[in-house]
């Protein structure tokens, strides 16, 4: 028994002692841990430009543009990147419209669900940088910058005044009193109409604004209003007034994110998941790897056997024949007939279960728009819309018979209706010493000459033609939209709304990201839920030689460097030629379903 009792002392003694070690040993590991630094990897990425829709062909060294969804596909990349602990954007300057600065957020928000915090750094700070800016947890700025944050301002130019100084006669018909094409030609200043229109577009842009700034920085409405009448502000006062997070410089930022006296240390990824080409053209596959690069072809975008859906992108303006980079100032062009062979391939592609379409386009020539609409029509699959900045006038008519139509809040769009006409330039002529002899046979002979405005007789005439193309677009969009036609009449007339204005008048179906729009498609197209499924981007894109070289025509290199020229010396005469040079473009069309204005925001 007393033997027993000292074999259990001992046992227990021992015990004692060897928890005793094990405790030391654990509490000298934990210690030499806490003294070991933790490392956190942060990706980085700059956003600024324009971001163009649609696929871009990389060029030989990499991306040429990097397009709206490739800068979103990185930021989802790094939402679902386990290594990353957070992402830095580095803000440098975007000019971006309103559909694609929602799309922009929302990719950020997913970062953020994923609990990965996002900071944004502000080296140019404008208004939809800011917008941008506020979908991140917090905002930094260096002392020396300035928050531009400044409301809304509509400018319109008129040109009247010059044509007649240089004795050109604007004679120009539209259907729709809204339909305000036409007034920067035949005006010195906005219409009622036009005003009002305009004035309804800006408040509802407004409400938007004071809506994201308030929730995201947690200020009430009234404060935030009164910050941008008050506005601009350095980034001191901009941190005072709750509008910023940090005063810091870019270096700075991963001392703000672990604290001045953390030991973890950030590093910071830069170029985070930006594409770069696989440039060893070594070796038979080398070689026919650079030939499907100058031939258009991308091969990181080969498709496998599984169901796919389409989206095509219809950016541009609306012309007829092949989309192109056309005109003075290189206007984009949305040609029908590239348009309806992507919509013709997609539709005969078996593996293809819906399509998604994808509209960015003020509008344009009526009938290539008709065209576009009809091979929709045509195509026998579930088509689901996503409206971009602009899905407006011919944008729309293409858009009109979707299955769903999803826009953004800050989308333009409707504007039904029809303009036509035409610059008589006879007066210019004479006034240079150019005259011009007529023999005509046909009342209305002249209708379409450049010469001479519209006689009683050619304007009764276009006019009716103009009524027949109205009341065709509004019977075909009463006949989509599912609505009586008195009632879509009313809402036509050429009068342009925002996507959150549309929505409420039943011009769109829902609210939401080409994502969106895409995910609503596969449900339309019965792919299941979980089943893996890939996207067809159509149209294909500009081959790289095109991109490197640029056009063999003469006339389009010089067109190009009038261009770059311009935009250097003063961006705000390139966007008034621009708008001439559109024009210039569709005279060659006899009549337009083409949105009159663009709104930006500085």
């Amino acid at each position: 028994m007393s033997l027993s009792f000292i074999k259990c002392r001992w046992f227990s003694f021992a015990l004692v002692l060897g928890c005793s070690v094990c405790l030391s040993l654990n509490t000298t590991v934990a210690a030499e841990q806490e003294d070991k630094p933790t490392r956190q990897n942060w990706g980085h990425i700059i956003i600024k430009g324009a971001y163009p829709e649609g696929p871009q062909m990389p060029g030989l060294f990499g991306d040429v543009t990097e397009s709206l969804a490739r800068v979103t596909a990185r930021l989802e990349k790094a939402a679902d990147d386990k290594s990353l602990s957070g992402v830095i954007l580095h803000l440098k300057g975007t000019s971006i419209g309103w559909a694609k600065l929602n799309e922009l957020r929302e990719a950020i928000f997913k970062v953020r669900k994923k609990n990965k915090k996002v900071y944004a750094w502000i080296e140019s700070g404008k208004t939809k940088d800011y917008l941008i800016a506020s979908a991140c947890d917090k905002i930094v700025m260096p002392e020396s910058a300035t928050l531009i944050l400044l409301g809304l301002r509509a400018e319109v130019s008129f040109y009247k005044n010059l044509f007649d100084m240089l004795d050109v006669k604007p004679d120009i018909l539209r259907v729709g009193e809204y339909k305000s094409a036409a007034e920067p030609y035949t005006r010195t200043e906005m219409s009622k109409p036009f005003r009002e229109e305009m004035g309804a577009m800006l408040d509802d842009y407004f409400r938007q604004i004071l809506t994201i700034i308030s929730k995201a920085r947690g200020l009430s409405d009234e404060k935030v209003e009164a910050a941008i009448n008050g506005g601009p502000y350095m980034a001191a006062e901009a941190k005072k007034l709750g509008l910023i997070d940090h005063l810091a410089y870019e270096d700075q930022i991963p001392k703000l994110i672990t604290g001045d006296k953390s030991k973890t240390e950030v590093r910071v990824i830069k170029k985070y998941a930006k594409k770069r080409l696989d440039n060893d053209f070594s070796g038979i596959a080398g070689l026919i790897k650079l030939m499907d690069l100058f031939s258009g072809i991308d091969s990181s975008q080969r498709m496998g056997s599984g169901p796919r859906v389409a989206v095509i992108y219809a950016t541009g303006a609306i012309m007829s024949g092949s989309s192109s980079q056309g005109g003075l100032m290189g206007v984009k062009v949305l040609g029908s007939d590239t348009f309806i062979k992507a919509v013709e391939k997609a539709a005969k592609d078996d593996k293809v279960k819906a399509i998604v379409l994808r509209v960015d386009s003020p509008g344009g020539s009526a009938l290539a728009s008709d065209l576009m609409w009809r091979s929709l029509e045509k195509a026998d699959k579930p088509i689901v819309v996503s409206m971009g900045d602009v899905a407006a006038s011919g944008g729309y008519y293409i858009s009109m018979g979707a299955d769903r139509i999803f826009a953004e809040p800050g989308t333009l769009t409707g504007s039904i209706g029809v303009v036509g006409g035409k610059l008589a330039v006879d007066g210019l002529f004479k006034k240079i010493g150019i005259t011009t002899s007529v023999i005509s046979r046909g009342k209305n002979s002249g209708a379409f000459s450049p010469l001479t405005g519209f006689t009683e007789s050619e304007r009764t005439a276009v006019s009716a033609l103009m009524y027949s193309i109205y009341k065709q677009f509004t019977e075909k969009a009463a006949t989509g939209r599912k609505m009586e036609y008195t009632a879509l009449e009313k809402l036509a007339r050429g009068r342009v709304y925002t996507g959150a204005m549309a929505l409420k008048i039943g011009l769109v179906d829902q609210l939401g990201t080409l994502d969106e729009a895409i995910e609503h498609a596969r449900k339309l197209g019965k792919i299941k839920d979980g089943e893996k499924f890939e996207k067809l981007i159509l149209p294909r894109p500009t081959s790289p030689f095109e991109q490197i070289f640029g056009s063999m025509d003469a006339q389009s290199k010089q067109s190009q460097q009038i261009s770059k020229m311009l935009n250097l010396l003063s961006p705000e005469l390139s966007q008034q030629i621009q708008k001439l040079d559109l024009i210039n473009l569709l005279s060659r069309e006899k009549t337009l379903t083409i949105m009159p204005f663009d709104i930006r925001v500085n």
